[in-house]
């Protein structure tokens, strides 16, 4: 099922449930897919689509949770989160035999916690600002992009990830909506995906995804020209 609604800077919710989902990042204009089946997050899925159909996406901060080995220690407890994260709007939905719940996210606005409210029905909730992040809702901006640079650094990073990604499917992308994807589907860690989400503008992204690309490449033992053999 799809809505035509947009969202308006004025009607965006002045409390605002969350989902704490390490390496699932949400960025302005993006798009997360998501398949929704623990209780709780079932519970906010179907309040949001009475209600506006807003969520918040925010990275768990595991560096203050440190005896916590798992996300699923993580999900278990009310434990730190990131001061910013990025609100979407549930643009579709499909229900499934099982009771689950397959959603899309569009990203609209980021987001400061001003402070954590009372969890409703199990899942948690905060009260957002959003004032610096106005911007986000305007269509993104012509940036300068090396496309070429970044395609053939992206090139290695799957050969040293060994992801299954293929690089013509994305040629085609636009440059915003290229930088974007890449930020949300490559595996990079909640920190990782922090920085992405923080930066200031596309170039900035840009910046810190092309030396985020170049860090897993060295990691898995690979040289600025190729694999190490």
């Amino acid at each position: 099922m799809r809505s035509p609604i947009q969202t308006r800077y004025e009607d965006l919710p002045k409390e605002l449930p969350i989902f704490p989902l390490g390496g699932a990042l949400l960025l302005p204009w993006g798009r997360l897919p998501m398949n929704i089946f623990e209780p709780r997050y079932l519970n906010m899925t179907l309040d949001a689509l009475g209600d506006g159909r807003i969520i918040g996406m925010v990275q768990p901060n595991y560096d203050k949770t440190p005896r916590l080995k798992a996300e699923a220690d993580f999900q278990q407890t009310r434990s730190p989160i990131y001061s910013i994260g990025c609100a979407g709007r549930i643009s579709s939905f499909e229900e499934t035999e099982d009771g689950r719940l397959h959603i899309t996210l569009k990203g609209l606005i980021r987001f400061h916690v001003l402070e954590e409210l009372e969890e409703r029905h199990g899942y948690r909730r905060v009260k957002p600002a959003y004032t610096d992040f106005k911007s986000d809702l305007a269509i993104p901006a012509k940036f300068d992009l090396d496309r070429d640079a970044l395609l053939d650094r992206l090139k290695l990073y799957i050969e040293a990830k060994a992801m299954p990604m293929s690089i013509e499917v994305i040629k085609g992308l636009s440059d915003a909506t290229l930088v974007m994807s890449l930020c949300m589907i490559c595996p990079f860690d909640p920190r990782e995906k922090q920085a992405l989400l923080e930066s200031a503008t596309m170039k900035d992204r840009t910046d810190t995804l092309l030396t985020l690309l170049q860090m897993g490449i060295f990691d898995n033992g690979a040289t600025a020209n190729g694999p190490r053999q």
